[in-house]
């Protein structure tokens, strides 16, 4: 059961599921770590380890910057296959940054295996998945910039359990 929950930020549990795709947004979402994850069945997983904007706080005045609270989170897609990207950092900062997540229909009457875009400021991921969990490993955290550093965020991690 899920009990994890954040009233101040918005965030109403710690774990979600490609259920709640609508209510969901990774834009600018900032990915610390990738893994293809082997199973015993014969499609693996694809998970993510990302800094997840749970709320954009608009600024106060005399403020004139966006605050923001975010939570780091394990992204796990199930029954990963035909998996295809492009990384492109020329001129750029190397920051795998979210520009959206797309769940597409696909042409081929495939229907169990929906097509995934993750868009990205400097790369691009296509694959097929059954659905994804997504898991909040902490609380969210008010900060100044759409990243967590890294020792307050516990480092790359891709924990599949979230916060109570």
């Amino acid at each position: 059961m899920d009990t994890g929950g954040h009233p101040e930020s918005g965030l109403s549990k710690s774990v979600w599921s490609d259920a709640d795709f609508s209510e969901m947004g990774w834009h600018d979402a900032t990915i610390h770590g990738l893994s293809v994850q082997p199973t015993d069945d014969i499609l693996p997983r694809l998970l993510l380890d990302l800094d997840y904007i749970v709320r954009w706080v608009h600024p106060v005045p005399p403020a004139t910057y966006f605050s923001f609270w975010i939570a780091p989170a394990t992204l796990v897609f199930e029954d990963v296959w035909d998996l295809e990207g492009d990384l492109d950092f020329k001129g750029t900062s190397p920051d795998l940054e979210i520009d959206g997540v797309h769940r597409l229909v696909p042409d081929d009457g495939r229907q169990d295996l929906p097509l995934w875009h993750i868009e990205g400021h400097a790369f691009d991921l296509k694959f097929r998945a059954s659905g994804y969990r997504q898991y909040f490993r902490q609380a969210p955290a008010l900060v100044s910039r759409r990243a967590l550093p890294h020792v307050a965020r516990g480092g790359c991690a891709f924990t599949e359990v979230g916060f109570c």
